[in-house]
């Protein structure tokens, strides 16, 4: 689960989690975060998401996080854009075109500033539980107080299947938020038709969650 695992999983074309279309859970909950144009938005190890694309229709500021060159090129091909290139050394660099802005680096080490919400759709169920605390520190670290995180996870039994994606259950997400207020808007338990319980899953549900922070003291 080191950096050359993602890399290899990009240059091998290995990215079964990328969606074609915008997340159906991003549409159906953004307007719980209760998010203005002006607010802006992180989204951790977006790789070339559709949804970058769908936020920016709605947000002046769209902060990208991802740790693969070929997923952020793919990203501005594939959507006709020329992004301008910033080279920072040691592998990093901001591409920015109008609304969007992908910081090409580490998670844990690119210099970005607290945005007003986040939208996390596949980067904590792609962390191992031994850095999950680790990444939540430091997503909390980037969302300014009182902001809003929209955090999509999966629940399944850890043993039944190996990650990435990983389980990560209701437990653990009041644990790695603790101190935030913790609504989880939807859980959405799969039959037996879905690819995962085709492959003998006992049973397999994504959840959406609000993690709301908590706001400066006066």
């Amino acid at each position: 689960m080191d950096a050359e695992f993602w890399h290899s999983r990009w240059a091998e074309n290995r990215i079964g989690f990328h969606l074609d279309d915008a997340n159906p859970l991003l549409l159906k909950y953004w307007a719980a975060l209760d998010a203005t144009r002006a607010d802006s938005v992180l989204v951790p190890m977006c790789g070339k998401s559709i949804d970058l694309d769908w936020l920016a229709q709605k947000h002046s500021s769209v902060v990208g996080i991802e740790l693969s060159q070929i997923a952020v090129r793919s990203f501005f091909a594939e959507h006709l854009y020329t992004p301008m290139v910033i080279e920072q050394g040691n592998g990093q660099a901001i591409y920015e075109f109008d609304e969007i802005k992908i910081h090409c680096g580490d998670f844990f080490t690119v210099p970005v500033e607290p945005t007003d919400v986040v939208y996390d759709r596949a980067a904590l169920i792609a962390m191992p539980e031994t850095l999950r605390k680790q990444y939540a520190e430091r997503l909390l670290s980037l969302t300014k107080p009182g902001g809003r995180i929209l955090l999509i996870t999966l629940d399944y039994p850890q043993e039944q299947l190996n990650g990435p994606p990983f389980s990560v259950d209701e437990a653990e997400v009041n644990a790695l938020f603790e101190g935030c207020n913790i609504t989880l808007l939807e859980r959405d338990d799969k039959d037996e038709s879905h690819p995962r319980r085709k492959q003998g899953i006992s049973r397999f549900a994504e959840e959406a969650w609000l993690i709301e922070t908590p706001t400066l003291a006066l």
